[in-house]
């Protein structure tokens, strides 16, 4: 677990492949505050047209950047090794294609689920509400050394699936990669009890019955932690003491989103639409 606390950082949402406004928002940053750092919240990858030139520039930035894995970046891993089938939204080709593919693809499974920021956790989805900040980070930490051992081509291959929806402490294997997977890098809504749905893609004022938005939950015990998170473009730009949602919708025709931590300076470029919803 690592903490950028000496220089100023600034927090990236989804960017799906959008090399040009990752460009823009990076130079425009780097000129007016030269030395920032990074932390991006994962989606690097998928449905925007340069999915391979964004890793390459991350990975290039070495020390001034930080990263959270999401789900479409568990996906380009699973995918290159043939355990799913691409989907046929995905924008994959050139990265799979690549010289360097295999050495980006090494550097992206070494890479975590949650970390911690100027005081922030930063995770790509969401917090299950009886996760406390150190344990979500330890959690985190237990797919982190399975995706970065021996086996973990084995995980990929049992990492899909929406069971158990909700968490234990008590849950082994397979099921309890699956279940801290599935909070950190898909949830949206779940219970007051913590059980998760993943069917609903829309925003927050249309739960389904019985459901809320995972950072809505009474007494989540995360709720002295700021989170900052992506996934969510139905959600939007999301801005409360506590909760940092920077998922604008780049690849959807939106903006990309990048906030700074210390005293939310809010950094957007305007995205041109690279998908249309459905």
């Amino acid at each position: 677990m690592s903490d950028m606390t000496t220089l100023p950082v600034f927090a990236v949402g989804d960017l799906q492949g959008c090399l040009g406004q990752l460009d823009l928002l990076l130079d425009g940053i780097e000129a007016a505050t030269p030395d920032a750092r990074f932390v991006f919240v994962g989606d690097l990858v998928n449905r925007g047209p340069d999915s391979l030139g964004c890793l390459r520039r991350i990975r290039a930035m070495g020390d001034s950047a930080q990263l959270v894995l999401g789900n479409h970046d568990l996906h380009l891993l699973a995918v290159a090794h043939g355990i799913r089938p691409p989907g046929r939204s995905d924008t994959l080709d050139d990265l799979l294609a690549a010289p360097d593919r295999d050495d980006l693809l090494n550097w992206l499974r070494q890479q975590p689920l949650a970390l911690m920021a100027e005081g922030h956790l930063i995770v790509h989805a969401g917090v299950l509400p009886q996760w406390t900040t150190e344990q979500t980070l330890s959690l985190a930490d237990e797919v982190s050394a399975v995706l970065r051992g021996s086996d973990w081509l084995d995980f990929l291959a049992q990492m899909y699936g929406n069971e158990p929806a909700r968490w234990r402490d008590d849950l082994q294997g397979a099921n309890r990669l699956r279940c801290v997977v599935n909070a950190l890098t898909r949830v949206r809504f779940c219970t007051a009890e913590g059980a998760m749905e993943f069917a609903t893609k829309e925003g927050p004022d249309q739960p389904p019955s019985g459901y809320m938005p995972w950072f809505d939950v009474p007494a989540r015990l995360t709720q002295d932690t700021p989170i900052v998170f992506g996934h969510w473009s139905t959600l939007g730009l999301i801005l409360r003491p506590n909760i940092i949602g920077l998922d604008t919708g780049c690849v959807w025709g939106g903006k990309l989103s990048a906030l700074r931590l210390s005293n939310r300076q809010l950094v957007q470029v305007d995205c041109p639409q690279h998908q249309k919803p459905g």
